[in-house]
């Protein structure tokens, strides 16, 4: 088959659904989840650790030197080392590489494993972590933590989207979100704790991280499979026995036959990632793209990654400046409360809008308020610190009830299953990409850009919420294995996907046997 002949799942047949939010599912997302705590710990734990100063002056002694030189003109340009950037920044392109492992894990293997594989790695880069006596201990350190998260945020969010009832994924998804906000939180009040542990308060904050590891692979071993991975991978009796236990109800056979039917075709293409460069998957490799990448140009894992380091070149002191991190931590996890109670009753679209326009007000008045008021001679005053301060909790509060989680959410919901691992690692990987990318360049942009960063920003803000405006489609009480037929429905997407042959495919009674390897 050629051309315009595509093989779907039957549209309509969510109708039939039933079933509702079991405690089995609801404890096995919460384990699953915290793959999201060891994310967010990594990323507030960075920022708080390269502020201390002896981390800096075991690693990092010409930053240290550097901190403690008292030139105006340094106040941009204190951290600008790329050594001490490639300390944060490894952790992502070693999940950047990762991901594609665990795509092939994902497929084969199962969710499960590649979250259990994910727990083992973030286990082993803590341990290195805080035992490090010399640079390439910590970058070990690093790269496993970030093999962790490369296998981590794979599955994770694909594993929650498969075991949340269609009416309640967006806020079983967001769990992913709201842990990860909670181990932002967690890893600014470890390290507001440890500073004052000399010399050994950086050694903690980074052992720590063992923590939730330690949970997240104890838990993992009594983790459920999804029922879409079990029929994926030919299991169909006991796939449907897990539908029947998790969704509470014998009446299952409406969505065990939607996921029958996906996971035949799927099993026709054995290419994924050749297969997802398909016409008919144009509007999901779009996304798979723009979505994360949009996700870090909003500026935010800057914010968290360095936020005492950013206080501190404002003017904060050191202790105000790991005060006012634990306080964006904080208001993360408000947001995420929030869009978890939202996301699944006003859609993806809203929220993505309105904290797109939050966010682009708030950094244009930051830039207008730094541009007139600091830099040279002039120091932020008390009042303005405080106006900065509340607009980038304003910001982050943007932030989490919009891209923060529904950046992961969105893309883990759009795809075909026979290209769900293919299309999340895709995910994953750009988002890696770019959190490496802006990690790596962000303290060299803020030492020459210097208001101007937060202007930057705001650019991609509104370009992102442009986007969103006319190109995505909601997806909110869509099922997964009819989301196909979202894009047929979208202005912009229908002109381009190629048309469907219903007198020979008939959409679901196509002879699933005659679809070649994927091929449209």
């Amino acid at each position: 088959m050629t051309g315009a002949l595509t093989a779907v799942v039957t549209e309509g047949r969510a109708q039939q659904y039933e079933g509702r939010t079991t405690p089995i599912v609801l404890l096995t997302c919460i384990v699953a989840a915290l793959g999201g705590g060891l994310f967010g710990y990594d990323i507030g734990i960075s920022g708080g650790v390269t502020s201390m100063d002896d981390f800096l002056k075991k690693f990092f002694k010409t930053v240290y030197n550097r901190k403690h030189y008292h030139s105006n003109d340094q106040d941009y340009c204190k951290y600008d080392n790329q050594g001490l950037a490639a300390f944060t920044s490894s952790l992502y392109i070693a999940g950047l590489i990762a991901t594609f492992g665990a795509s092939y894990t994902t497929r084969t293997y199962g969710r499960r494993p590649t979250i259990l594989i994910a727990g083992l790695s973030f286990l082993i880069g803590a341990a290195f972590n805080a035992a490090a006596v010399g640079l390439w201990m910590l970058l070990i350190g690093r790269i496993m933590l970030g093999i962790g998260v490369g296998f981590g945020n794979q599955a994770v969010p694909v594993y929650l989207s498969e075991m949340a009832p269609p009416q309640w994924r967006g806020g079983l998804n967001m769990l992913f979100q709201l842990v990860t906000t909670i181990g932002i939180l967690c890893a600014n009040l470890v390290n507001y704790g440890t500073q004052k542990l000399t010399p050994w308060g950086w050694r903690l904050s980074l052992g720590l991280a063992g923590v939730p590891a330690f949970l997240m692979t104890l838990g993992g071993f009594f983790l459920l499979e999804t029922p879409n991975s079990l029929v994926e991978r030919g299991q169909y009796e006991e796939g449907k026995r897990l539908l029947r236990k998790i969704r509470g109800t014998d009446n299952v056979q409406a969505e065990f036959d939607d996921l029958v039917e996906a996971s035949e075709i799927a099993q026709t293409v054995r290419h994924p990632f050749r297969n997802i460069l398909q016409t008919r998957n144009r509007p999901q490799l779009v996304m798979a793209f723009f979505l994360p990448a949009f996700q870090l140009l909003t500026g935010i894992n800057s914010i968290l990654f360095y936020a005492p380091v950013l206080f501190q070149s404002l003017g904060f002191g050191s202790n105000a400046s790991l005060y006012s991190s634990v306080l964006t931590g904080a208001v993360m996890v408000i947001g995420s409360l929030i869009t978890i109670a939202l996301v699944d009753r006003v859609g993806r679209r809203k929220l993505l809008i309105t904290g797109g326009i939050v966010m682009v007000l708030c950094q244009v008045i930051i830039a207008i308020i730094l541009a007139n008021k600091y830099g040279g001679e002039r120091k932020l005053s008390k009042g303005f610190s405080s106006v900065v301060t509340v607009l980038i909790c304003f910001f982050v509060l943007g932030f989490a009830t919009s891209w923060g989680g529904l950046g992961w959410l969105v893309p883990s919901e759009i795809f075909p299953l026979e290209i769900r691992s293919a299309g999340q690692s895709v995910v994953v990987s750009v988002n890696l990409l770019f959190t490496f990318a802006i990690a790596q360049a962000f303290l060299a942009m803020l030492c020459g850009l210097k208001y101007g960063i937060f202007l930057f920003f705001a650019f991609w803000e509104a370009v992102m919420t442009i986007y969103v405006i006319l190109l995505l489609p909601e997806t909110k009480d869509v099922p997964l294995e009819e989301m196909v037929h979202v894009w047929r429905k979208h202005w912009f997407w229908s002109r381009i996907l190629p048309a469907l042959d219903v007198d020979t495919l008939q959409e679901t009674n196509v002879n699933k046997n005659e679809v070649e390897n994927g091929f449209t």
